[in-house]
Formats: C-alpha cells, structure tokens, sequence
C-alpha cells in the first residue's frame, strides 16, 4: 500500500470531487482515480460509489479514512523527526479558530511569529463553529484549535486554557433592560433573541443554560457573524448573550451604543482553550505552536 495513494484517498474524500481532488494534489483526474483504483485493488474492497455528484464513500471507504489520516499523519512524523534532528521544522499546519479570536487574544500575533520562525511550513487558518472544530480535531482534520470551551472534550486531546471572560445581556440604549440592574433568566425569557447559529459554543452554553432552568426562549434573528449580530441589538431587533470581551469599538453602531448588562442568576461565562491531540499524536507543527502559546499566555502558563 503507497502512501501517495493513500493521499490521493484523503483529498478524494474532502473534496467529494476528482476534479478538486485531482488539483489539489497537483495531478492529473486520471491519475487520481488509477490511485484509488489501485488502493482499492490492496484494500480489496470499493471505496467511492461510482457515477455519484459529489463523490460518496461506501461503508468500506468510510471505515479508512480516519485510518488512512492517522498513517499518513504517522508518516509525516516520522519524516518530521528526521528534520527535528537537523533542527529544521516544515509541513503544514491546519489551525481552527473562532470568529471572534483576533478581539481577546492575540492569536494574529502567534501565526505571524510562528510562521516567520518556521518558513518551512505553510499555515491554513478556518474560522469555524466549535462544535465542528471539536470534531474536526479529533478526526484529524485540523491539527489544532483555538475555540470555546463545549464539553465535554474528548480524552485523547490535550486542552490549553487561555482565557475565562463572563457572558452579558448586549441590548439597544433604549431597552427596558438598558438600566444596568442584573437580569435573571426568568426574566429574558419573554424577550426576542438575536443569536449565533446552533454551533457555536455560546449558543450551546445559552440553550443548555434556559434548559436546565426549564425555560424556553424565542430567536427571532440567527447570524453567523458578531459585527451583523450587534448592529441588529443596537437597532432594537432582539437583545442576544455575548462575551464580555468582545472589542465593541471595533464596529461603530450605526443605531448608537450598545448597552451590556450582567446576568444574575445564569453563571454563563466563555472560556477559550487551545486543543490538540496528545502527546505523539499531534503533529510536530502543533506541538511547536502550543509551545509558543504557553510561553505567551498566562493562562496557559498556569495550567
């Protein structure tokens, strides 16, 4: 079995399409499916329904990939130690990161210092929902995260801590609430809700948080964005739960500021920690970059 099949497997199964496959492998689509078809001829089995858009794994292609991701994984350790021995670190190194990272960490800071004393690797950064980072890690589809906490993590990943910051009211000036006082869930639960889409962390934490107290709420606007979601607080569309540590002067509200108001009774607080596999089973790329977070981050630092 050749690893360069193995490879081609991979990016088969990511891209769902021999044609973005083929070009992010740099060959030819004939190439690529003498590939598979040569893969599947060691495996003994189908891999791919053929005559399906996008591409479908069968069962059988379905049990490989985590696999495959994990010997293609050990390979580049293996070449990785040889390059460590000689001082020198290369590869890539696939980082997932919450939208709103740059505004409480200095996360620009540690790609821009990583990426100067490492030139050998090349940096991919996705900005994605925590829930899918979380899996995307585990799965070896990432090679790191940045992203708040939603439990429970798995035990083969190792957590970083690097931050905690407390969950506020965000509401338009003009809002009953508006005045300061702390506000109870009880009390929320009559109002109009501007939110993040179901995967995000804070989402989760704000819909366990009124489940367990036994009360529901109404989202009446759902954005995937914090500038979007702010400005519609400020124009008095809803009022919505976010991190105090948002940097709020970053995006002018055009409807005026926004007012933020603590939560008396929820305990909702965000935390953010760096996740990679444990021990051997992360990449050398992350292992070095957790390095550099550590020395960077208090919170890291007294882990």
């Amino acid at each position: 079995m050749e690893l360069r099949n193995l490879r081609h497997f991979v990016a088969l199964a990511d891209e769902r399409s021999f044609t973005r496959a083929a070009a992010r492998e740099l060959i030819v689509q004939s190439g690529l499916s003498s590939s598979v078809r040569a893969l599947e001829k060691d495996v003994g089995a189908l891999l791919f329904v053929r005559g399906t858009r996008p591409v479908r794994l069968t069962s059988e292609g379905e049990a490989l990939v985590p696999v495959a991701r994990q010997v293609l994984d050990a390979a580049e350790s293996a070449r990785q130690a040889v390059r460590d021995a000689r001082g020198v670190l290369s590869g890539r190194l696939r980082i997932g990161a919450m939208h709103t990272i740059g505004h409480t960490l200095p996360f620009t800071s540690w790609i821009a210092r990583f990426a100067l004393a490492h030139p050998g690797v090349d940096v991919t950064v996705g900005q994605l929902p925590a829930v899918r980072m979380l899996e995307m890690v585990g799965a070896g589809e990432l090679d790191c995260a940045v992203m708040p906490l939603v439990p429970p993590y798995s035990e083969g990943l190792e957590v970083v801590p690097l931050l905690e910051e407390p969950v506020v009211l965000a509401c338009a000036p003009d809002h009953p609430l508006a005045d300061g006082a702390p506000v109870t869930l009880e009390r929320l639960a009559a109002e109009r809700f501007v939110d993040t889409p179901p995967g995000w962390a804070i989402r989760v934490q704000a819909d366990r948080a009124f489940r367990d107290a036994g009360l529901t709420r109404r989202t009446v606007c759902e954005v995937g964005e914090w500038p979007m979601l702010l400005d519609l607080v400020a124009a008095g569309v809803g009022v919505a739960l976010v991190p105090e540590g948002l940097d709020f002067s970053l995006h002018a509200r055009p409807a005026g500021p926004l007012r933020l108001v603590p939560l008396a009774d929820a305990g909702l607080g965000r935390r953010v920690d760096l996740l990679l596999p444990k021990g051997h089973a992360a990449s050398p790329a992350a292992r070095r970059f957790a390095e550099l977070v550590r020395r960077d981050c208090p919170a890291a630092e007294g882990e």
